[in-house]
């Protein structure tokens, strides 16, 4: 498949372009590859390296991702190209978010070949997950105005290291959000993601001004951002800026790529700051990584009864009527 020009970037002097995706601001000679590795200056435009190039397609409940209150029960079709923005020393995908395009198998897909695979496969929902979906930005835009017209919806599973115009852009087709909060210091996203963390909470409060459905995920990972104070510090930012109907998962670290040395998540940590939420007002808050049914279940904020149960990623009970609780309490979420 033919490589696409990229949107957002500028033309500078001598053939030498600079990437405005986003906040890394990549300047790129001639023949270079932006951090990202999806993005490379060919004879002086910035050109996507892996549109129309899935590595990784799959159909998994929208409940794996982890999006709780979005159309519960349905399949999401899920798919990925190789790249990442960051370099998060945990990494669960690291063979493919780490990899350049021709270092692992990929297949040949057009944004309307994504929408009628995820239309043949009855699902109702195509997630942009698994590497980092702002780096396919080109691609998933493209596929995601198709799939809006087949009454499909969207959303990306992201680290949030995006630019305030391609976001404005992306939210026009994007439905819902999972993302991935790992810390609020700063200190954690320059040296375990080589990164930055005022972008992501400017995404966020972004996405939710835009009216994207948002949900929270926070790794907590041992002796680097699962302290008291850590914690605590990352729940009062959600509930100042996002408010506390934003379903929170607090999700189990397990030792792998470069922090392998590393113990894995207490159930006691989790349930902890699962606690901590409820504590702060939080109306859903759930654990995530481990098996836990409290966890796992949506509660009705009012009368306290189980609205929805889990197990893993498969729902056991509903008891939704038309987004609320059979007491009559609104829940918050995207239903339908």
């Amino acid at each position: 498949m033919q490589e696409k020009e990229a949107m957002f970037y500028r033309k500078l002097d001598k053939g030498v372009v600079q990437c405005q995706l986003c906040p890394h601001f990549c300047v790129l000679k001639l023949g270079e590859y932006g951090k990202c590795k999806a993005r490379q200056n060919q004879n002086g435009k910035l050109v996507s390296v892996v549109y129309g190039k899935p590595c990784s397609i799959a159909i998994d409940p929208i409940e794996k991702k982890p999006l709780y209150h979005f159309l519960p029960g349905e399949a999401a079709f899920s798919i990925a190209t190789t790249g990442c923005n960051l370099a998060c020393k945990h990494c669960q995908n690291a063979e493919i978010s780490q990899a350049y395009v021709d270092d692992v198998p990929h297949m040949n897909m057009t944004p309307e070949q994504v929408v009628l695979d995820a239309k043949l496969n009855n699902a109702k929902i195509i997630a942009y997950t698994y590497t980092e979906p702002t780096i396919f930005y080109e691609y998933m835009l493209d596929i995601a105005k198709i799939a809006k017209k087949e009454n499909i919806k969207n959303i990306i599973v992201s680290n949030g290291f995006i630019n305030k115009e391609p976001l404005k852009e992306l939210c026009k087709y994007i439905d819902g959000a999972n993302i991935d909060l790992k810390s609020l210091s700063p200190e954690f996203y320059e040296e375990i993601c080589h990164a930055r963390l005022a972008p992501i909470l400017e995404t966020l409060k972004l996405l939710k001004q835009q009216g994207v459905w948002v949900e929270v995920t926070n790794l907590l990972i041992p002796t680097l951002n699962d302290s008291d104070e850590q914690i605590s510090k990352l729940i009062e930012w959600v509930k100042e800026n996002l408010g506390h109907d934003v379903p929170l998962h607090f999700t189990a670290f397990y030792p792998y790529y470069k922090l392998n040395h590393l113990p894995p998540t207490s159930i006691a940590t989790l349930k902890k700051a699962r606690k901590m939420a409820l504590d702060h007002g939080f109306h859903y808050v759930y654990t995530g990584n481990i098996p836990d049914e409290e966890g796992s279940t949506t509660y009705c904020p009012r009368c306290g009864k189980p609205i929805i149960k889990r197990i893993g990623f498969e729902i056991i009970e509903n008891n939704l009527i038309e987004g609320r609780c059979p007491c009559g309490e609104e829940i918050a979420g995207m239903w339908s």
